[in-house]
């Protein structure tokens, strides 16, 4: 089975962020970076696939040239090579352009299998899979909490809401966006490191793509204190909270 797994650099979940000089972004070269963590359990599946059925794991990362550093982690967990799109823009760009990316970067390797994360850790769109597999002409399933691979295709488990989850079958080729917590994940051991400065990474130009979306502001919170005083009877001014409560804060 020859599965990819699509990676991406985002910023530490605890990193002191600031917004850059255009205030669209942050300033990258303030903060630090790592593995993507719903990727993280997508390339941990890949890889029990792999051991499991045999085949090749190919990791593809659309990002900046600081998205290196995840390649190499894939690699030194088990990954077979890497496909990098490189260009700066990409680190900020909407779903559309990273599918396009992506998508461009492994049509021709007839992938039998292409997973991704649920979402990214700092957009959170959960977009990119679903139009890569668009892109694609795929079948596609969200959410999954289970794979199980056979010649004759998949059997997913996928998480709805309120406890509930569903299984669904589809054939290969097939996309699949995996949850967090799917699995146990694997760190990378000396002898992979040592191994992944060896394997193969090509990198790829993007592909021309035009945004759909584009970002006007980036900010923090805007702190700020507004109190009503509320008068009269005790009842007139219950009655009153009410009507706020539920036309004004829309909490009732």
């Amino acid at each position: 089975m020859k599965i990819a797994v699509c990676l991406k650099h985002v910023v530490t979940r605890d990193a002191a962020v600031r917004v850059d000089e255009a205030r669209t972004w942050i300033r990258d070269r303030d903060a630090s970076f790592e593995l993507n963590e719903p990727d993280a359990y997508a390339l941990e599946e890949a890889l029990r696939l792999k051991e499991k059925h045999g085949g090749e794991v190919v990791v593809c990362s659309a990002g900046p040239a600081r998205a290196s550093q995840v390649i190499r982690e894939a690699l030194a967990r088990g990954a077979d090579r890497a496909i990098h799109v490189e260009a700066d823009a990409l680190a900020s760009a909407d779903a559309f352009a990273v599918a396009d990316a992506l998508a461009a970067a492994v049509r021709d390797e007839k992938f039998d299998l292409v997973l991704t994360g649920l979402q990214s850790d700092d957009q959170g769109f959960g977009q990119v899979g679903v139009v890569l597999a668009e892109k694609l002409s795929m079948p596609h399933a969200t959410i999954i909490m289970e794979v199980q691979a056979s010649e004759s295709g998949l059997r997913v488990k996928r998480e709805l809401e309120g406890g509930w989850f569903q299984w669904v079958t589809l054939p290969l080729p097939a996309v699949l966006t995996i949850q967090s917590g799917i699995n146990q994940l694997r760190y990378a051991t000396l002898k992979g490191i040592m191994a992944a400065k060896k394997k193969e990474i090509r990198k790829v130009a993007p592909a021309a793509a035009q945004a759909n979306q584009r970002i006007l502001r980036v900010y923090f919170p805007e702190k700020g204190k507004k109190t009503h005083m509320i008068t009269g009877s005790a009842g007139d001014a219950a009655k009153e909270l009410v009507t706020r409560l539920r036309d004004d804060a829309r909490v009732l």
